[in-house]
């Protein structure tokens, strides 16, 4: 699978190691910086990161910067782009069974790395439960939503 990666500085250690456990599993990371510790602006990266996920150039993205939300913040105001901030892995299985998300946002300075290398496997092994009615449900009238208020690409 194609993963779209992106960070801040806050993000950018625990964003290199996720990446290998990515890559080490046999996906193709798309790494759209930053790519030092040096400080900058999270929507400089996680915006690029988030377009190429709802053109279909990625298939999922994951971002990281210090809590998760900046980066959920910025993916959710794009068309087809449905983001979770997790913070476990149970949260991570939620939000890919129940919510079908296609965006995981993690908070490095709120998790360290085991924990977020969980998340990250768990959000990625994870299917939507597309055979239960009340899930499907629930996440059409979140699509019900963007069609509403969101521009398409």
């Amino acid at each position: 699978m194609k993963i779209a990666m992106a960070c801040d500085h806050a993000g950018f250690s625990l964003k290199e190691e996720i990446k290998l456990l990515l890559e080490n599993a046999g996906h193709t990371v798309i790494d759209f910086g930053a790519n030092s510790l040096e400080a900058c602006d999270l929507s400089d990266h996680i915006y690029p990161a988030a377009l190429a996920v709802a053109k279909g150039e990625a298939e999922r993205g994951i971002f990281i910067d210090g809590v998760g939300y900046g980066s959920a913040l910025i993916a959710n105001k794009i068309y087809g782009l449905y983001a979770a901030v997790c913070q476990d892995p149970f949260c991570a299985q939620l939000a890919r069974s129940h919510s079908n998300t296609n965006i995981l946002c993690i908070g490095a300075k709120i998790i360290g790395s085991g924990i977020a290398t969980e998340i990250v496997s768990t959000w990625m092994t994870t299917e939507f439960l597309s055979g239960e009615d009340k899930y499907v449900k629930r996440v059409n009238k979140v699509m019900e939503i963007s069609e509403k208020h969101l521009k398409k690409l």
